[in-house]
C-alpha cells in the first residue's frame, strides 16, 4: 500500500491546489479608516455627485444627546449586494438610436462606466413587448406551440446592440435579468396581450419553453442572462401587456413547470425571482410560494415594485422586513420605479431624485440585495410608449437637439451605484436624529460606503462616528451625501 501513499497525496495536493486556485478571492489591504471623502448632491446649490470634503476620522468617546450623531458597525453584517442598475427597455434603446454618435457614447458612459460615470452593474430587460415598446410583438408566429419560428430579429434592430454597448462600458460583465409582460396572445384565455387575461392550461409547458428559448437565443448572441422573473406585475389588469397569476397560480406554474423546464435545460443557475409587482401584496405571495417547498427549491428570491402609493399608501418598507425576516434564505430585489405622468415642465422637480433615496435607504435597511430602476433612457414626450403611460427617467433625451437632460434622480442613484459594489456587505449603521437617514456597506475592498439623506429644510449639523471616532459633517437641506471612508 505504501507505495500508492505518496502518489496519491500528492494527487490530494494537486486537487486542493487547482480549487484553492478556483476560489482565491482578491485580498485588499485593509483600510485604516481614517479618512473620509464626502460626495454631496444637494438642492439649490451645484452639487452634482460633487466632492464637497475630506475629513479625518480623530478620536471622540460617548456623544451627548445635543450630539446629532450618525454610528457605523462594521462588525455585523448583513445581505450581500448583487448589484444597482437599470432597465434597457425598447423605449430606452429606440431613443438612444435616434441620439447623436457622442451623445450615445455620453450616455452609456454615464451610467455604465466606473470612471466616467455611475457604474451600473444589474440591467433588467422584456421579454416580449411592454408598455414601453414602440408596437406590440412577440418572438413566434401565431400559434406555434413548438415554438419552431422563435427568433429575437426585433431585438437585434436596437436592443440587442444598446445592452452591448453598456456591457462593454463596464468591463465586459454585467448581469441581467428578464422579465415577461405577456405570453403571446395565442396562449391567453383572453386572446389578447394587454388588459389582463390569463396563460390558458395547455400552453403552461409551451410558455415555460419560451424562457429557455429566449435565455438561451441572448446567451448564443453573447449576452449572458443572470437571472429572470415569472411575470411583470402579475396582479395588475393593465390597458398594456400584462397576464394574471393568483399566488396558487404563480407557485404552481413555477413547480409543475417553469422549475422543472429552467432544470431540465441546464439553466437551473439562473436566478428565478417571483411576484415582480408592488410591496404591498408581498408577505402574502411570499408565504404562499414559499411555504410550498416544492416550489420554494426553485426561487432565489422575490422582486417587488414601488407603485403601491397609486393606493395612497406610503411605501411599505415593513412588509420587506416581514418577509426578510421570515425566508432569511430567499433575496430581495426591487425590480422596478419610476416617477409616473411624465411633464416636461418638472423635469427639474428635486422630488423626482428625493424619492429614490428615501426609497433605496429604506429598502436596502429592510434586506433588499439589488436595487433596479425603470427606463434608463426616455425621450422628451417620456416615452416612446404605444399606450401613452409616459414616465419619468433619470436621463432624457431632447431628440431634437441631439442633447441629454440629467434630472437629479441620476446623481441620486448614483450616490449609491456609483460607490457600493456588487459584493459588498451591508453594514450596521443608525442616526440620532430622524432629519437624517443612513445606510452603510462594506465593499470587498474593505472601503465603508456610508449614505446620509436629508428630506429636510434644516441644514444639520453632526458627526459620523465609528469605533471611538468622529468627524464633523455638514448635512444640507434637501441632500443626498456619500461618505467613504478608507
Amino acid at each position: 500500500m505504501m507505495k500508492y501513499a505518496v502518489p496519491f497525496l500528492i494527487f490530494l495536493t494537486q486537487v486542493f491546489n487547482a480549487q484553492a486556485q478556483k476560489t482565491t478571492v482578491k485580498a485588499y489591504p485593509k483600510p485604516s479608516y481614517k479618512t473620509i471623502t464626502v460626495y454631496t448632491t444637494a438642492e439649490k446649490t451645484d452639487y452634482r455627485l460633487s466632492k464637497t470634503a475630506t475629513l479625518t476620522l480623530t478620536p471622540f468617546g460617548q456623544p451627548l444627546e445635543t450630539q446629532p450623531c450618525v454610528f457605523i458597525d462594521d462588525t455585523k453584517k448583513f445581505q450581500t449586494i448583487t448589484g444597482i442598475g437599470g432597465a434597457i427597455t425598447d423605449a430606452s434603446a429606440e431613443t438612444l438610436a435616434k441620439l447623436p454618435a457622442a451623445a450615445q457614447e455620453e450616455l452609456i458612459n454615464a451610467y455604465y462606466s466606473a470612471d466616467k460615470g455611475i457604474g451600473y452593474s444589474l440591467i433588467r430587460t422584456n421579454m416580449n413587448s411592454c408598455d414601453f415598446s414602440s408596437d406590440t410583438y412577440t418572438y413566434v408566429a401565431d400559434n406555434d406551440a413548438a415554438l419552431k419560428t422563435f427568433n429575437v430579429t426585433h431585438d437585434e434592430k436596437y436592443r440587442i446592440p444598446m445592452i452591448k454597448k453598456a456591457m462593454a462600458a463596464a468591463g465586459g460583465k454585467l448581469p441581467l435579468f428578464i422579465s415577461p409582460w405577456s405570453p403571446p396572445a395565442w396562449m391567453k384565455d383572453n386572446n389578447d396581450m394587454l388588459h389582463g387575461g390569463k396563460l390558458k392550461e395547455e400552453f403552461k409547458q409551451s410558455w415555460a419553453n419560451y424562457y429557455v428559448k429566449y435565455i438561451k437565443t441572448y446567451e448564443s448572441k453573447g449576452i449572458p442572462v443572470w437571472g429572470l422573473t415569472v411575470q411583470n406585475e402579475p396582479m395588475a389588469k393593465q390597458k398594456w401587456e400584462s397576464c394574471i397569476f393568483s399566488a396558487e397560480e404563480e407557485r404552481d406554474f413555477i413547480k409543475k413547470y417553469l422549475g422543472p423546464t429552467l432544470q431540465q435545460q441546464g439553466l437551473s443557475s439562473k436566478k428565478l425571482i417571483a411576484w415582480d409587482h408592488n410591496r404591498d401584496l408581498l408577505y402574502q405571495r411570499a408565504t404562499t410560494i414559499l411555504n410550498d417547498p416544492a416550489a420554494a427549491k426553485y426561487v432565489w428570491g422575490l422582486g417587488y415594485h414601488w407603485y403601491e402609493t397609486w393606493t395612497g399608501s406610503a411605501m411599505q418598507f415593513d412588509n420587506l422586513r416581514r418577509v426578510h425576516e421570515t425566508f432569511p434564505d430567499k433575496n430581495l430585489v426591487f425590480t422596478e420605479g419610476c416617477v409616473e405622468k411624465f411633464d416636461l415642465g418638472r423635469i427639474e422637480s428635486w422630488s423626482i431624485g428625493e424619492r429614490y433615496g428615501f426609497s433605496m435607504v429604506n429598502d436596502f435597511n429592510s434586506g433588499t440585495c439589488a436595487w433596479t430602476d425603470w427606463n434608463v433612457l426616455l425621450d422628451e414626450t417620456g416615452g416612446p410608449n404605444h399606450v401613452g403611460n409616459f414616465c419619468f427617467a433619470p436621463v432624457h433625451a431632447d431628440t431634437k437637439s441631439g442633447k441629454l437632460i440629467y434630472t437629479n434622480a441620476y446623481y441620486y442613484l448614483g450616490h449609491f451605484s456609483k460607490f457600493v459594489k456588487a459584493g459588498a456587505s451591508r453594514i450596521g449603521t443608525a442616526s440620532s436624529r430622524d432629519k437624517l437617514s443612513t445606510t452603510a456597506f462594506i465593499n470587498p475592498d474593505g472601503k465603508m460606503i456610508v449614505v446620509v439623506l436629508n428630506l429636510s429644510n434644516d441644514e444639520v449639523a453632526y458627526k459620523v462616528w465609528f469605533q471611538g471616532n468622529a468627524a464633523d459633517v455638514t448635512s444640507l437641506p434637501h441632500s443626498i451625501a456619500t461618505l467613504v471612508i478608507e
